[in-house]
């Protein structure tokens, strides 16, 4: 462990620090007429003894592989950070007077930014601790394969409304179990939420909850310099089981009224700048030892004592990389792996060599890639929400082994049933980096997870989600589990631009094995976003080839939408889907053909992904003013924009019924006879 080292001026300037991070916090606040100073008034000791004697970083290199994380839950306190992140020389003054405002780095909730100090996007509750659960299991997971001389911490600083939130329970479930002696979490506890205090909302025992999930536990005065700095120290020599500090702290602290009487402890501070809040600030900043007319000054006290901080840090840092360096000339091949692993390329895959089963599930073509990667990707991580039998990620599994208790020498987490959970950890999975972060579950249970997945959107991580059970035809099970809207959910952040300008989330629904097999191929070499691929429970006829090799033809699914059977003649109409439909299409389209009418086929994996192509190129798949015929087993939503003015959507705008799948598919009219006669009267509508 490496801490800057404690001084006589240490002892006496950290109250100092938290006093002048208060001041910068209500002052943001104040100037900006927005945002939430009393939690991070009361926060500031914690932050200011943690980054001035725990943190370890490098002032000049934010990047440095093996830094200490910190992961902010409530993002609400964002003034809090900013502050301690502008004494650290992260953030001028300048941009936290800009606090809110358009153009300033300084956001609302802070926006994951690596070089300023800021690892994760935070604002939903409970998602900020998870992340720091997977940025822990990915420390373990590189100790545990290079050496201790690795290791890091990752602290995580969480509030009443992180424990609120459901996915808490996950969070600290699997921590404990995983015995995540690395993570350090820090519980702001004041009592007081947005709209009232704490005790109106919850009566439980917080310690006892987290001992019971193999947590070790302490309570301390969250505004006592000396206690925070014990506590942290006892964290660090921790070797068993993660941490969790509960901090009493108060809300507003040190806040007056304009006649001087006290002003802490109040709800109204929570979410409203303190003059709104009854509160007066040049009362409560000359109380902090501030100067009013100089809101946003930093004492020069302060700003000396942080000079010295951020030497020590970088004397801690050399010394650090100094012995990675040792390493790495005593183990070339290792260093050579690690340097692999953190390139923010992908390794290379050979997917040739992956051979999918014939005329099968679009899930078992996935699992046969998933075991493909686990004797070939040396850092991949695969999740499921206890469905790897059924989702096919078993198929991982069966080649590598389930991390437990201090053993992370596998790559395969079993998150159980806790969706939202599982994939807020792969999100910090992605976030420390040197992770391929992979989950999977049923595609209807994708409800559980889509905050976890805007924020991977947000963020620009490039989370892999594997969601099997795609449609209707889960059969007997029925609605509950049969999904209708869910890719048209999807799709939607997909047609979302993120903040670089692409679309946020690439979603690929593929057609068969070889499209499959190219699906991941995408998802695999997709490093500016997360990934859906979105599979079938049911068999599906491999597609002919329309070259020599459907293998061939199949990589075309890279433009997100393509020829699958061309039209025998002049184009009379267009047959478009995805998923499964488009072998249905296929048949379909046979049959127009002894008709005389001629059909072309398109399958549209990923809408996303042929809008990004030229015009030129999507005209000669969709002419402009084609007939386009589409079909889908979910809402026909999904293809509209594709279908176009000309076209016509057949889908589900029903919920479904619990029926074997081939009753479904005759009793919702998914067969080529009804298929065919709705084309037929398509064709003949004006």
């Amino acid at each position: 462990m490496f801490f800057v080292r404690r001084t006589e001026m240490s002892e006496q300037i950290l109250d100092k620090v938290a006093d002048n991070v208060r001041i910068l916090s209500l002052s943001m606040v104040e100037k900006a007429k927005s945002g939430h100073p009393g939690g991070a008034m009361g926060g500031a000791d914690f932050i200011s003894v943690l980054y001035s004697e725990f943190l370890n970083f490098d002032p000049d290199d934010s990047n440095w592989i093996f830094r200490d994380r910190f992961f902010l839950d409530p993002g609400h306190m964002s003034p809090m950070l900013y502050s301690i992140l502008h004494l650290v020389d992260k953030f001028t003054t300048d941009e936290i007077k800009n606090f809110r405002q358009w153009g300033s780095p300084t956001h609302g909730h802070p926006e994951l930014n690596v070089a300023r100090g800021i690892e994760n996007t935070s604002g939903p509750l409970g998602q900020g601790a998870a992340m720091g659960v997977g940025a822990a299991i990915a420390e373990r997971f590189y100790a545990q394969r290079f050496g201790e001389w690795t290791a890091h911490k990752t602290y995580i600083f969480a509030s009443d409304g992180s424990m609120q939130e459901e996915i808490a329970y996950g969070v600290g479930r699997i921590a404990g179990l995983l015995g995540l002696n690395n993570l350090i979490m820090f519980f702001d506890s004041n009592d007081i939420q947005l709209s009232h205090t704490t005790d109106k909302t919850t009566s439980e025992d917080t310690p006892k909850k987290y001992e019971s999930w193999g947590w070790r536990v302490e309570t301390i005065d969250g505004n006592n310099v000396e206690e925070i700095r014990a506590a942290l120290k006892r964290a660090n020599e921790e070797k068993e089981k993660p941490t969790l500090i509960i901090g009493k702290t108060i809300m507003g602290k040190c806040a007056l009224t304009a006649d001087g009487c006290n002003f802490e402890r109040k709800v109204s501070t929570h979410g409203q700048p303190l003059s709104a809040a009854g509160g007066d600030v040049v009362k409560t900043i000359v109380n902090l030892c501030g100067n009013p007319e100089e809101p946003f000054a930093v004492f020069p006290e302060v700003k000396d004592y942080f000079a010295k901080v951020l030497d020590e840090k970088r004397k801690i840092a050399k010394a650090k990389k100094e012995n990675q360096m040792k390493w790495a000339k005593e183990n070339p091949e290792l260093a050579e792996k690690l340097f692999e692993m953190f390139d923010e390329n992908p390794q290379k895959v050979d997917f040739s060599k992956i051979i999918p089963p014939a005329n099968s599930a679009t899930r078992n073509a996935s699992g046969a890639v998933l075991a493909y990667f686990a004797q070939n990707i040396n850092n991949m991580i695969v999740s499921s929400a206890d469905l790897s039998n059924s989702d096919q990620t078993g198929k991982f599994l069966e080649k590598s082994k389930e991390f437990s208790y201090h053993d992370f020498s596998g790559g395969f987490l079993q998150a159980g049933v806790a969706e939202l959970t599982m994939a807020a950890i792969m999100n910090g999975l992605a976030l420390h980096g040197g992770i391929v972060p992979v989950c999977a579950t049923f595609f209807v249970f994708s409800d559980y997870m889509k905050p976890a997945i805007r924020i991977a959107a947000l963020m620009e991580i490039p989370v892999k989600y594997v969601f099997t059970h795609d449609s209707f035809r889960v059969g007997e099970d029925g609605p509950t589990h049969q999904p209708i809207e869910h890719e048209m959910q999807l799709r939607l952040l997909e047609k979302i631009r993120n903040h670089s300008g692409t679309p946020s989330l690439l979603v690929l629904r593929p057609a068969d094995g070889a499209e499959t097999i190219e699906a991941w191929k995408l998802a695999y070499e997709n490093t500016k976003s997360p990934t859906a691929l979105i599979l079938t429970r049911q068999n599906v006829n491999d597609l002919q080839a329309q070259n020599s090799d459907r293998r061939e033809d199949a990589k075309q699914a890279e433009k997100g939408a393509y020829i699958v059977k061309k039209e025998s003649g002049n184009l009379d109409v267009i047959l478009l889907a995805n998923g499964s439909e488009v072998g249905l299409l296929c048949e379909v389209a046979e049959k127009l053909k002894s008709e005389n009418i001629s059909a072309r086929v398109v399958s549209a994996p990923s809408e996303g992904l042929f809008n990004l192509q030229t015009k030129e190129y999507r005209e000669s798949i969709i002419p402009k003013n084609a007939k386009v015929f589409g079909l889908t087993a979910g809402l026909p939503d999904a293809l509209f924009m594709l279908a176009g003015v000309n076209g016509k959507v057949i889908g589900r705008t029903q919920f479904g019924n619990s029926a074997p799948a081939s009753v479904l598919d005759e009793k919702y009219g998914y067969n080529v006879s009804a298929v065919l006669e709705n084309v037929k009267t398509f064709l003949t509508e004006k």
